[in-house]
């Protein structure tokens, strides 16, 4: 391994990520889920909804991204899962960035019980994060070649877009393992027509990507009138398909 000596830039960032808000399950433990946050927010602002959703088997961890400056805010900083220089599949890709957030993810699933079906969630800039992570889960790696510790059950992205997006193809079909994984890997994705922060064709493009590498497991909706947030409609969408996808007792615990 000698081109280990100039493969790793001796000026690598380390991330402070912020304070963790777990909503331990009502009814028996059955999966744990990660639901990141969007850019700015905390995880605190997702906690409070997710404690009232009719998931009584769901642990929830909420994360809260490190402050960093982000270059579509002229490098002001802000709370975020990774530097963006635009909202969308065809940014540039701060791969050491998703990396560590990924990282920081998998490590905080990684000291679940064994018998627990583990997921990762997220809205905006968390949802990038999360579609990222099933990448990585599904090729059983990083960006960077360090390998992915955890195996997900269910992946949730919300008014999202998939980093990383115009070399998974090439990633993915480099592996036999990798394609047969990405056929039965759940990811459901929702999307508003009317997102005017994240635009819907990005989210509709990203989910057309995966589907086109082989993610044939991915459900993607669409809701006429939504914008840049959730709606009780759309929270449905999602607790009854974690209910199914996960085998949850459903809202009785």
């Amino acid at each position: 391994m000698s081109s280990s000596s100039h493969a790793t830039p001796t000026t690598r960032r380390t991330f402070e990520f912020g304070r963790t808000h777990v909503i331990r399950p009502k009814g028996r433990h059955q999966a744990t889920i990660v639901w990141l946050h969007g850019l700015g927010d905390k995880g605190a602002s997702w906690a409070q909804l997710l404690e009232t959703l009719p998931l009584p088997n769901i642990k929830w961890i909420c994360p809260t991204a490190p402050t960093r400056p982000v270059a579509i805010f002229g490098g002001y900083p802000c709370t975020a899962w990774f530097d963006a220089g635009d909202l969308s599949e065809d940014g540039p890709d701060d791969l050491e960035g998703l990396d560590a957030s990924a990282a920081h993810v998998a490590n905080l699933l990684s000291t679940e019980p064994a018998d627990i079906k583990l997921g990762i969630g997220g809205f905006s800039m968390g949802a990038a994060t999360a579609l990222y992570s099933a990448t990585c889960c599904v090729l059983g790696h990083y960006g960077n070649g360090n390998m992915y510790p955890v195996n997900l059950s269910a992946v949730v992205g919300l008014s999202g877009w998939l980093p990383c997006s115009r070399t998974l193809r090439t990633r993915i079909e480099a592996s036999v393992e990798a394609v047969r994984h990405a056929a039965s890997f759940p990811i459901l994705m929702c999307h508003g027509l009317g997102d005017d922060v994240v635009a819907y064709q990005h989210g509709e493009k990203s989910a057309q990507v995966l589907s086109s590498v082989g993610f044939r497991n991915l459900i993607f909706r669409t809701y006429n009138g939504l914008g840049h947030y959730t709606i009780p409609e759309e929270t449905d969408e999602v607790c009854s398909w974690l209910t199914t996808r996960l085998g949850l007792q459903g809202s009785r615990s």
